[in-house]
């Protein structure tokens, strides 16, 4: 397990292909029109979120656990990933790089990695659209299975605000998006807080 990382992780097992994407969208990000979430943004958005909605669900000690399940391998064996928002569009991009030990069939990711990494990004866009969310459902096709270590882009939009739930859709790509991995739709529900308080 990792101890954790500093915003300024270690991007040396970062491919060629998810450091030249993630300069794109730091490039992107100049005028304004899209930002980018750190790692400090995220863990204090959950951190946040677990606070106010289950008051008596104990965290574990952060020598147990030290951060959420996506950044909990060794840097380069599981979870490779930078975010960014859009807040005009209401679109988020995942750029993600999936290491061996997210392998499923010999030299493939593992679906459940997939659907977790578009969950965690999807949970990201819709508590930011609205407030704290939980998933309620995601529906995800898989069209093809993702080699080991290649970087996709998960790109995940709002598609409609129905009072407390949000729908969203979302797409896995190839990084040069000429490969559709999955489709998936999905439904968000904004936490109830003064519910859960009592």
């Amino acid at each position: 397990m990792s101890t954790g990382r500093r915003e300024t992780w270690d991007r040396r097992c970062w491919s060629e292909d998810l450091r030249h994407l993630f300069h794109q969208f730091m490039k992107k990000c100049e005028d304004g029109s899209w930002t980018y979430i750190s790692e400090k943004e995220m863990l204090d958005l959950q951190k946040k979120a677990s606070e106010l909605s289950f008051q008596n669900v104990k965290p574990m000690k952060k020598k147990q656990f030290p951060s959420t399940l996506t950044r909990n391998f060794q840097e380069g064996l599981g979870f490779e990933y930078a975010m960014f928002y859009n807040k005009d569009e209401r679109r988020i991009v995942c750029l993600f790089q999936g290491g061996p030990l997210l392998q499923g069939f010999p030299g493939l990711l593992h679906g459940g990695a997939i659907v977790t990494m578009v969950d965690y990004s999807i949970s990201i866009l819709s508590t930011k659209t609205i407030g704290f969310t939980m998933t309620a459902y995601i529906n995800i096709t898989y069209k093809r299975p993702i080699p080991i270590g290649s970087v996709v882009v998960i790109n995940g939009q709002v598609d409609k605000i129905e009072e407390r739930k949000v729908f969203l859709s979302s797409s896995v790509h190839s990084a040069d998006e000429k490969t559709l991995y999955s489709e998936a739709t999905s439904l968000f529900v904004q936490l109830n807080l003064e519910k859960s308080e009592t």
